[in-house]
């Protein structure tokens, strides 16, 4: 097909309806892998501006189609998961393309599915654990308590997973019918947030919270503070401005109870370390839906209408 052309498509939104751009098909350059037949998740960068280009797509599965000539690793026919190094995204189409550098096997076990839910949510939960001063997936040392907020959400599921994998008690937060399912994640306490204490972020069994993984919005420091034990942190994975400038200030006013804003990297060797926890059925994915790439639009108005339980997939 180097000779040849090709349609792939890329989706960009903002207020205003999905607009889908037609790009030409093309060879990979150097250290550079083309997927084909990719299941594609909905992660995509956020924006609290009013109009601003998203990239959609940004995790993906599937199979090695063509790789550059730096690529040592993989070769045509390799099942593999990846994440998308473009911030516009690109996998939502037939054809995506993938960096070595972010791209890992897929083990047998795992479905393209799974292994399409897993990238930028899991190893954004993941990193929230890891910045967590005493946790670890041993189970040693003392018992810490966490909140997640969202638990039912892409990353919230994870996070409850993972966080019941070590050393953790972890009270969550979902809908009213979503208790069930993060009750069978693992979460220790689960709250309703349109109750009064889901509101207040309160523990049923009075804990204080040594850290949160903050996956919801709309939620003051305020509420936070008083719900944190004496060093606990607020990690918020969607920080605004307005979280910056509290992190910042708490940092020059040597704040003990911190709110953080997730700034993460996506790391190789952190994906595949995940990637092997869903291989034995550690930590699996919960997914809300999956469409077809003819109704990629339903999809990615479902994802940013922010109510999906779980990871919402694309399939070519």
């Amino acid at each position: 097909l180097e000779n040849t052309e090709r349609d792939s498509v890329a989706i960009f939104a903002s207020q205003i309806p999905p607009h889908t751009w037609y790009l030409p098909f093309i060879s990979p350059s150097a250290n550079i892998a083309l997927l084909f037949n990719a299941n594609i998740s909905n992660a995509y960068f956020r924006s609290s501006a009013k109009e601003f280009f998203v990239g959609a797509g940004i995790d993906a599965a599937g199979e090695v189609f063509e790789v550059g000539s730096g690529v040592k690793n993989f070769k045509a026919g390799n099942k593999v998961v990846a994440v998308l190094f473009n911030i516009c995204g690109g996998g939502l189409a037939e054809f995506a393309v993938a960096k070595e550098n972010l791209t890992v096997s897929r083990p047998p076990e795992v479905t393209a599915f799974q292994g399409a839910a897993l990238p930028i949510a899991g190893l954004a939960a993941h990193e929230c654990l890891l910045r967590t001063p005493g946790f670890n997936y041993e189970k040693t040392g003392q018992q810490l308590n966490l909140l997640i907020t969202a638990a039912s959400g892409g990353v919230g599921q994870y996070a409850v997973q993972l966080a019941k994998l070590g050393n953790t008690h972890v009270t969550a937060t979902c809908g009213s019918r979503n208790l069930d399912l993060v009750k069978s994640l693992g979460a220790d306490e689960v709250i309703d947030y349109k109750t009064p204490d889901g509101a207040a972020l309160k523990s049923p069994s009075g804990r204080k919270y040594d850290a949160v993984i903050h996956c919801a919005t709309g939620f003051p420091w305020s509420t936070f503070k008083p719900n944190l034990s004496t060093n606990g942190k607020v990690f918020d994975i969607t920080p605004t401005p307005r979280v910056f400038m509290t992190y910042v200030l708490q940092k020059l006013t040597f704040s003990k109870k911190q709110l953080v804003p997730l700034l993460m990297t996506p790391k190789k060797e952190k994906l595949d370390f995940l990637l092997n926890f869903v291989k034995e059925g550690k930590i699996k994915a919960v997914i809300d839906s999956i469409h077809p790439l003819s109704k990629a639009e339903e999809a990615w108005a479902k994802s940013i209408d922010g109510h999906a339980t779980g990871k919402i997939i694309v399939e070519p």
